[in-house]
């Protein structure tokens, strides 16, 4: 696929699909912009082409056809004038395609940027819908997806609008194409020792990823809750810890075939329990197998984290995705923010994909120690299973 710099965009009208699905607070304050500020190389040089940039982007799911005003992009745009320092020249359509949209597309001048309101207030984006999608091309010359975190979706403003524009007329944005090379690259020809650490709550989401990745790397690290279903297939007591049952055969499956390749394959070796899942409750730090049948396993615990460590040491390459345990709650985050410095302090190509591994990652204050943080959890994890993503597939 063609990047921005490929194309002769000077003067023209640019739609770019951007993903400004950031999370706010309960006052409606955007607590972390990491996805708008990775928008902005690719928005700046189209600006420096004296190019009429239009931008777009969904946030979160709100329904159809009704206007919320928590679901709007008002507050993006205020962070972007913030961050463009061209207050002036960015406006925010009152609707998606809409006459006020339109008119404003219409109107734009050099220089200026149009954003659109957001995508998902359309009932035709999640459908893909062609009719919708043509509306959104016909507001542009040249077409660019900068939205690595939504690629894995079949939505219109991903996959049907690039069926309008020929290969001379769409590219990728700089970080939509930094995401893929980075991702690509780093499974294709790894430096190794290769790492892989795996975490967050569920085997199922991420099965696919792991059955692909023993393929690839030369040594696994199991956290978070789904840590639970592998030491379950083992034979342990795991208590009333997250346990995906029906996923037991398919946990031991990984593991044997990890052995039968040579891989070293690592679990939590100590855990941190408690009686209940709330954020007050009482704690202790257990062996692996001597989980209470009543309490359940909440983080990883410090041997755990001591041997983890170790395990990084001569990595050359290292992956990250998912938590080490309830990260939100500080009585049980101590594994995923010692994980994140431990990786930071590595010498090893460091890769932190996922929405929740960014947030440890930010939390720790260790994102600029890291090799490349991933804007798209759903997207980097599809990459990982070897799928095609849809929105790359309509670049090509």
């Amino acid at each position: 696929m063609k990047t921005v710099k490929e194309l002769k965009i000077d003067g023209k009208r640019v739609f770019i699909r951007c993903d400004f699905n950031v999370p706010k607070d309960e006052d409606g304050n955007i607590t972390d912009d990491r996805r708008i500020r990775g928008a902005l190389a690719t928005i700046r040089y189209c600006l420096d082409r004296q190019c009429k940039v239009i931008l777009a982007s969904h946030y979160e799911r709100p329904e159809p056809g009704v206007y919320e005003e928590k679901y709007s992009l008002a507050a993006v745009v205020t962070r972007l004038r913030t961050l463009l320092k061209i207050a002036e020249s960015i406006t925010l359509a009152a609707d998606v395609v809409g006459p006020d949209a339109k008119a404003k597309a219409a109107a734009l001048q050099a220089g200026e940027v149009l954003v659109l309101e957001n995508l998902r207030y359309e009932a035709g984006e999640t459908k893909n819908d062609p009719v919708f999608a043509a509306e959104l091309a016909n507001m542009a010359d040249i077409y660019i997806n900068d939205a690595f975190g939504a690629c894995h979706r079949a939505h219109a403003s991903i996959d049907a609008i690039a069926t309008h524009f020929d290969a001379e007329h769409k590219a990728a944005g700089f970080l939509l194409s930094q995401e893929v090379n980075f991702f690509a690259k780093t499974l294709e020809n790894p430096m190794r020792p290769f790492v892989a650490v795996v975490g967050g709550s569920k085997v199922s989401g991420k099965l696919e990823a792991l059955m692909n990745l023993i393929e690839k790397v030369d040594k696994v690290i199991i956290g978070g809750g789904m840590a639970f279903t592998f030491l379950k297939a083992q034979g342990y007591e795991i208590g009333t810890s997250l346990v995906e049952n029906d996923l037991l055969d398919e946990a031991r499956n990984i593991m044997a075939k990890a052995k039968e390749r040579g891989v070293k394959f690592y679990l939590p070796v100590d855990v941190v329990v408690s009686p209940e899942f709330s954020e007050h409750a009482i704690t202790k730090y257990l062996p692996s197998q001597e989980i209470p049948a009543d309490w359940m396993g909440l983080d990883i615990g410090p041997a755990s984290s001591r041997l983890f460590r170790e395990v990084l040491n001569d990595a050359q390459t290292i992956m990250w995705n998912g938590p080490m345990g309830v990260y939100e709650w500080d009585k049980f985050s101590k594994g995923s923010l010692k994980m994140s410095h431990d990786i930071a302090d590595t010498h090893a190509t460091t890769i932190v994909g996922g929405g929740d591994t960014a947030d440890v990652a930010q939390k720790a204050g260790d994102v600029e120690e890291m090799t490349f943080v991933s804007t798209g959890g759903g997207a980097s994890l599809n990459l990982i299973e070897g799928k095609v993503l849809p929105g790359i597939e309509a670049l090509k």
